[in-house]
């Protein structure tokens, strides 16, 4: 049976089981990313993180972009 590296993960320093040549079976596949969404998590951090704070990157990234969203739509009601 293959073993599993045991990490920390950087952001939080919870330990988990990188499943790494077992991808299928790895934590972070419980949490659905986005190509962009995947991208923002990857600019902050190169190693592995746990899916909690995958989850919580996730939250950040969308919170980001819909505030984004909404500065340019109330940019344009300003405009009148």
């Amino acid at each position: 049976m293959c073993e599993h590296e045991k990490v920390a993960c950087p952001r939080c320093n919870a330990s988990f089981e990188c499943k790494v040549g077992s991808i299928s079976l790895c934590q972070c596949t419980a949490v659905s990313l986005s190509v962009d969404e995947s991208q923002f998590i990857s600019d902050g951090y190169k190693e592995c993180l746990c899916a909690s704070c995958m989850l919580e990157m996730k939250k950040e990234y969308n919170a980001k972009l819909l505030e984004q969203k909404f500065t340019q739509i109330s940019t344009l009601f300003k405009k009148k």
